[in-house]
């Protein structure tokens, strides 16, 4: 029969490994499941400018490589498990994929991924050589350059309208002649002219040097006409996926698949013993910051229940603090 762990931490991402540095740190010895991308998305970022702490900047995989590091020294424990069914027998969570892992608490911070284009190039030149997905992240790598966004909805405009602070110029492809986002914010793109709409484009392929992106190549869906934008920079905003596919449905999660916590406690679910944290349950920062913070409490909020769970009754408030 498999061990029963006191905590488990599903994901090995931003949130993932804060809520394990405040687990081990309370001496519960987290098991960490890291799944298949170890250090999260975060890893395919070149340089972390916005994370406090670091004001010339660290690299993504050095910072998730400083945060295991860290989460380790503090007694958490890891396995490269990535979980594909959640059910509950007994109280107890278990968790199945290549193997089975019984738990009483567990924290899922399987974070989300991007909506790929499925085009040539997009590979070759994600993370670091021109392709981003967050203008938050990247953008001030890109001063002074034209780039283009990819995405017809908030997301997209956000993007675009983030990116007028560092960039000369921004197109932003849409297979539509129309955009979906919220008015308020199409009228501000509209009437930014930095901001470059290019209609009813499909990108075919992202086109680069071999050591960055250097153009996107487009088809026009109402003429069929074929063309190249030359650009340094191309920032997709089609969409995201949280990684949540496994929970099936035991537990609650909007109608795009991300987690839902209860009205009085983001973090926690509606089964007990189950919380939550990070880009799986937040479809609007999608920041390693609040995915910390949302982890740390998490993990508070893991112990406490715990505490209670197994009888030893409520934790002291300083438990867990920094």
């Amino acid at each position: 029969m498999e061990k029963q762990e006191d905590v488990i931490v599903l994901g090995g991402g931003c949130a993932g490994l804060t809520a394990a540095i405040y687990l081990a740190r309370a001496g519960l010895s987290p098991l960490v499941l890291e799944g298949d991308q170890p250090g999260g998305q975060l890893t395919t970022t070149d340089t972390v400018e916005n994370f406090p702490g670091f004001p010339d900047g660290i690299g993504g995989y050095e910072l998730m490589d400083r945060l295991r590091r860290q989460a380790e020294r503090f007694g958490a424990r890891f396995a490269g498990d990535a979980a594909e069914e959640l059910s509950i027998a007994d109280g107890d969570k278990i968790l199945r994929g290549a193997g089975c892992f019984r738990c009483r608490a567990l924290i899922v911070a399987t974070g989300s991924s991007h909506r790929p284009l499925g085009v040539p190039g997009e590979r070759e030149y994600f993370g670091g050589k021109g392709i981003s997905v967050c203008a938050t992240c990247d953008g001030a790598f890109h001063r002074g350059k034209t780039v283009a966004v990819v995405g017809g909805g908030d997301g997209a405009v956000e993007e675009a309208l983030f990116l007028t602070r560092f960039c000369k110029s921004i197109y932003l492809i849409h297979r539509r002649g129309t955009l979906r986002a919220s008015r308020i914010l199409v009228d501000r793109l509209l009437a930014t002219p930095q901001v470059i709409p290019v209609w009813h484009s499909l990108v075919e392929e992202i086109v680069g040097d071999g050591k960055r992106v250097t153009a996107v190549a487009l088809r026009n869906l109402e003429s069929g006409e074929r063309s190249v934008l030359p650009c340094g920079g191309v920032f997709l905003a089609v969409g995201r996926i949280p990684n949540t596919d496994f929970v099936g449905k035991l537990l609650p999660c909007d109608g795009d698949g991300y987690l839902l916590g209860l009205p009085d406690n983001p973090v926690a679910t509606a089964i007990p013993g189950i919380f939550i944290a990070g880009d799986c349950a937040d479809r609007t920062y999608r920041q390693a910051v609040v995915a910390a913070g949302s982890g740390a409490q998490a993990a508070i909020a893991a112990e406490r229940w715990l505490a209670t769970a197994l009888g030893s009754g409520p934790v002291k408030p300083h438990s867990a603090s920094i």
